[in-house]
């Protein structure tokens, strides 16, 4: 379809949360659990609005080696081969990878988790491709972006709420983005506006905002003092509902949602 469509491609966005994978006759599952001991910490059911205790159990080796072939880089360095292979993508290219980093309460069940280790294996995948195809030009990176509402995070045990305290903090600061401003944020001052920025690591940062010393500070101190009484003081439900029905398209102003439609 590229070949027909476009003739070649010079930008490729791998973005992916998926439950399973299929290789041949096999099919792997993604889990999301630490890795080490099990870690109970504060979450909020969505269907209910209730905080409470939840703990997060580990991942068996099997499990983890599953997750990381659903989310790590093996499907994203095939598509980069294929393209290659099939002539449809430009010398000089560029591909990132979202990814998610986070701050320490997250870490146990993301960032050192099961889902982690397929990050881990993600990022290692740009290093690899842009190695691979160094003779073309070809550059990968991994873009570490902010925690936004999408239906993969609102599946995550424990990173609602957080997203939730850190939008009500973000937005009191004037640095709140949504998922459309990011990704402005990351071609426009990023990828197309000279030598890309990145970390020691080679990571470009669009969660620099979000990691800023204040913000977690502040973030830290609501978590903490969190309870089901003060939710609403702490944590910006209204902010988070109302992007994650957008997701779906509801809550859109204009939109009359008792009408009669002709489907």
């Amino acid at each position: 379809i590229i070949k027909a469509d476009l003739g070649k491609v010079d930008m490729v966005i791998y973005s992916l949360a998926a439950p399973r994978r299929t290789v041949g006759d096999t099919v792997y599952s993604s889990v999301l659990k630490t890795t080490g001991a099990p870690y109970t910490n504060k979450t909020i059911d969505l269907r209910t609005n209730e905080v409470s205790e939840i703990t997060i159990q580990p991942a068996t080796e099997e499990e983890i080696e599953a997750t990381v072939k659903v989310m790590g880089g093996e499907d994203w360095e095939a598509w980069i081969d294929a393209l290659r292979a099939a002539d449809a993508i430009e010398d000089g290219a560029v591909t990132a990878a979202y990814s998610y980093i986070g701050p320490a309460i997250t870490h146990p069940m993301y960032f050192e988790g099961s889902i982690g280790r397929a990050k881990a294996h993600l990022f290692a995948t740009a290093k690899k491709l842009t190695e691979k195809y160094a003779d073309c030009g070809i550059k990968a990176y991994i873009s570490v972006n902010k925690a936004l509402v999408t239906q993969s995070s609102a599946a995550i045990p424990i990173v609602p709420l957080y997203i939730s305290i850190l939008y009500k903090v973000m937005k009191e600061h004037g640095t709140h983005e949504g998922c459309i401003e990011q990704m402005y944020r990351l071609f426009a001052q990023k990828l197309y506006n000279g030598e890309v920025p990145t970390d020691a690591e080679g990571r470009i940062r669009l969660d620099d905002l979000e990691m800023k010393p204040e913000i977690q500070q502040e973030v830290t101190k609501l978590w903490n003092g969190l309870t089901q009484d003060n939710l609403k003081e702490c944590a910006d439900l209204d902010g988070y509902w109302s992007d994650f029905y957008a997701l779906f398209g509801f809550g859109i102003d204009g939109v009359d949602y008792d009408a009669d439609v002709e489907v």
